[in-house]
């Protein structure tokens, strides 16, 4: 029985690789920074072919034109000769009379290095990026390594990695061969392909067990600062309490953290953060943070990842299901693929006990507090579907924000009508065991869906107002139901660049302010002609203080209206960066702080609900 099942599953490995896209990357042979990719065919459909990059990929939600990072590409023939073909743009090349195409070569540069550059184009975000450093590390997001051919999309993948010997690939494919040079892998399709993400190193990687399903983390620290094992308890106690969470939402058996910490000699980064994928996460963080901070990054930022393996990664529309690399078109409901997530990232942390109860409404007046800086009578489901347009993307981050309040409102809501016995996560629960990972929902029918798995027709009415509709949500009506009552503070007055501080980043090597390119101008940048591509090295002459950049905060801080301000930053021209000093009277934004806090004397039925809400019991 053995030798009959050893020789089908060769067979059937045969198979595969003779209708399979062989595609290898070269980990050894590494010129320039730069990575040789060949990819062979099997036998053509058509001969008319049009070979493409993506422009975007899920869970970005921006243009990233990964075909830019790409050069040197040939296509050739059954008998090794050269094919013609014409460029349409950065990620489509097109082939006429190609039915013998049986191969294609490329370079593929790295996203990491350009980051800081974007004089030409909008940075890729680190976690959807690449990096290449010979000896080091190699982050690979198979998207900005490998292309596809229209129509073949739905043709397995079998990926092989040549790889320096001593280089461990944390991931959460399964290696099918035994080779300490190579690493092969069988995908199902492209993908599939574009969901598994990879990163070589030196072995630094833990794995253990929770809720039944097997986890690694893979850590590149480029000083050595950290090990795997630093983060291992404080993951373990996360993912355990997400399992628990989830319950049968969450089919898993195993998950990968590919965490890089960037810092050292290596690239400088600004865009940190995580991208999700239905077995793994890539995470990018800076490795100067203290481990305190990056334990609640990876508690706070991770665990909205791996909550996507729910929604959407198996509970989506068919915009998603059926994504289209070189033209997407985007769903409506990003308040529930993102900000429900990002809800079920915090309401986790007090239903699980990993924060209390305080610290939850902290969390929450934050986002309150956040979304503010955003357009709040903008139509959710028109933002969404729009979001890859200039004049919806700057709207993007507050799905974060008052995505996550809209979840939260919609739960009380749904709460209130079923006297405790149903909210947001039960409605998820629903909808997921209504439709799944290979069974897409309707965009623009989700609301008639929702209905239908929760049995009330009023959230409806709560849907068509704060979500479709430009009503602003009155945050103050739900929380008061579950008794948190909110106070309202004396008026600050703040100068800054931005509207919201937290959006500032630092830049090491150039000893630089930057920002998040989504982020709102304040009034004084705007009226001295401030670009959120600027880099802010000094204000009235005082420079940053590496070592004390708090010092120049506080400096800020101590502006007056009206007053003289002489802001000198470096911007990008073309191929050089101009030392500019921007110069205006200064105009401080008014902010009036809300803050949320539990009532003294709750009615019953408020403190029925809120107990309620913060155990999820009923």
């Amino acid at each position: 029985m053995k030798k009959t099942a050893l020789s089908f599953s060769i067979l059937a490995s045969v198979l595969i690789s003779a209708q399979s896209i062989k595609t290898n990357i070269d980990l050894v042979n590494v010129k320039n920074d730069k990575v040789a990719v060949t990819m062979e065919f099997p036998k053509m459909k058509s001969g008319d072919i049009k070979f493409h990059f993506p422009k975007t990929v899920p869970g970005t939600y921006s243009v990233d034109d990964y075909g830019r990072f790409i050069e040197g590409i040939k296509f050739f023939d059954n008998k090794g000769k050269e094919l013609a073909y014409t460029k349409i743009n950065d990620n489509t090349y097109s082939l006429k009379n190609a039915q013998f195409l049986t191969k294609v070569t490329y370079l593929v540069n790295d996203s990491f290095d350009e980051e800081m550059d974007t004089s030409k184009h909008k940075a890729v975000l680190s976690p959807a990026g690449t990096d290449i450093e010979q000896g080091k590390v190699y982050m690979i997001n198979t998207h900005g390594f490998i292309g596809y051919i229209d129509n073949m999309q739905d043709v397995p993948y079998q990926l092989v990695i040549q790889k320096p010997i001593d280089f461990y690939g944390t991931t959460a494919l399964a290696d099918q061969d035994t080779s300490e040079a190579t690493d092969t892998f069988t995908l199902a399709n492209y993908a599939k392909l574009t969901d598994s993400p990879l990163m070589y190193s030196k072995p630094d990687y833990i794995t253990f067990t929770a809720g039944g399903m097997d986890v690694v983390l893979g850590v590149y620290s480029p000083t050595g600062k950290y090990k795997a094992a630093d983060f291992k308890d404080n993951l373990e106690k996360m993912v355990t309490a997400q399992k628990k969470f989830l319950g049968d939402m969450n089919t898993n058996k195993k998950y990968a953290v590919l965490l890089y910490l960037a810092g050292g000699d290596g690239p400088q980064l600004k865009g940190f953060g995580a991208l999700e994928h239905h077995e793994s996460t890539s995470f990018v963080l800076p490795e100067r943070m203290p481990k305190e901070a990056i334990d609640k990054a990876i508690t706070d930022i991770v665990s909205h990842e791996f909550f996507h393996t729910v929604n959407p990664l198996k509970t989506h529309s068919e915009e998603i299901q059926n994504f289209n690399y070189a033209d997407p078109k985007m769903s409506q409901h990003l308040w529930m693929y993102e900000g429900g997530t990002e809800y079920f990232a915090n309401l986790f942390q007090i239903q699980e006990g990993l924060i209390d109860k305080n610290e939850f409404l902290k969390k929450i007046n934050e986002k309150i507090t956040n979304s503010k800086s955003y357009d709040d009578t903008m139509p959710f489901t028109v933002m969404s579907k729009n979001v890859l347009l200039d004049q919806y993307k700057g709207q993007y981050r507050n799905v974060y924000e008052k995505g996550t309040l809209l979840a939260m409102c919609l739960d009380i809501e749904l709460r209130k009508l079923s006297g405790g016995e149903m909210g947001y996560r039960d409605m998820i629960r629903k909808l997921s065991q209504r439709f799944g990972e290979n069974k897409p929902f309707k965009d623009d029918k989700l609301i008639n869906e929702l209905v239908t798995v929760t049995g009330y027709p009023q959230i409806k009415d709560f849907y068509n107002k704060y979500i479709a509709g430009s009503q602003p949500t009155p945050y103050a009506e739900y929380l008061s139901q579950v008794g948190v009552e909110v106070t309202k503070q004396k008026a600050a007055q703040v100068f800054w660049l931005i509207k919201n501080p937290n959006q500032t980043g630092y830049n090491e090597k150039n000893n630089t302010f930057i920002f998040d390119e989504n982020s709102a101008l304040s009034p004084f940048s705007k009226s001295v002609g401030f670009k959120i591509t600027d880099q802010v090295l000094a204000l009235d002459g005082k420079t940053i203080d590496s070592k004390d950049r708090q010092a120049f905060i506080n400096y800020s801080n101590t502006i007056k209206e009206g007053q003289n301000v002489t802001l000198t930053v470096l911007r990008k021209n073309g191929d050089k960066t101009d030392k500019i000093d921007l110069k205006g009277k200064a105009i401080l934004d008014k902010l009036t702080m809300e803050t949320l806090q539990y009532k003294a004397n709750p009615t019953p039925s408020e403190k029925k609900l809120q107990d309620q809400w913060l155990t999820g019991k009923k």
